[in-house]
């Protein structure tokens, strides 16, 4: 037979008030209790939140990326809401003389520098990669810049889930 414990902790049921307005927290006067009974709890958060795949897999690449190739220009390649899976590749040779390769966030106002990619004006080869998550609200955009004698940049992003944070699942699994 179980056996029921009540518990007075102050700490505890400021926190149920805080979590659990329905459950009684915004009145006072409840009591917490345990048991010794066991009850078997399953989890359904990743049902109830409409994916049932791995975050990895949640996140991985399909026929639904944006794929864009940036030589000698500026190019806002999100500007749209939301969490987004993004990757970027520069081919860092120089054909002679100065050049600039950056990835930018901006609200049209302010500008930040996520990624600077270093390009050798004296010649020389090498490449970079990035790979990254990007949150981008509203009004905001996020532009990749080549110029100069820079190589292009290869961009490729795909959103991984609404401004909500609601998981958009890759196209595969959708169609």
């Amino acid at each position: 037979m179980a056996q029921e414990f009540f518990i007075n902790s102050e700490q505890l049921e400021s926190k149920i008030r805080q979590l659990l307005p329905s459950q009684g927290g915004a009145g006072a006067g409840f009591d917490l209790s345990a048991s010794t009974q066991i009850i078997p709890i399953v989890n359904l958060t990743e049902s109830a939140e409409g994916s049932d795949l791995r975050a990895d897999l949640q996140q991985a690449l399909s026929f639904d990326v944006t794929s864009t190739e940036i030589a000698n220009a500026t190019t806002t390649v999100i500007n749209n809401t939301g969490f987004f899976k993004c990757f970027a590749q520069s081919g860092a040779i120089n054909a002679g003389g100065a050049g600039s390769q950056e990835i930018r966030m901006t609200d049209g106002a302010t500008t930040k520098v996520l990624f600077d990619f270093q390009v050798n004006p004296a010649g020389g080869v090498g490449q970079e990669f990035v790979e990254f998550v990007v949150c981008v609200g509203t009004g905001q955009s996020v532009v990749v810049v080549s110029g100069g004698a820079a190589q292009p940049i290869r961009f490729v992003s795909r959103q991984i889930a609404s401004i909500n944070g609601e998981l958009v699942n890759p196209t595969a699994l959708t169609t």
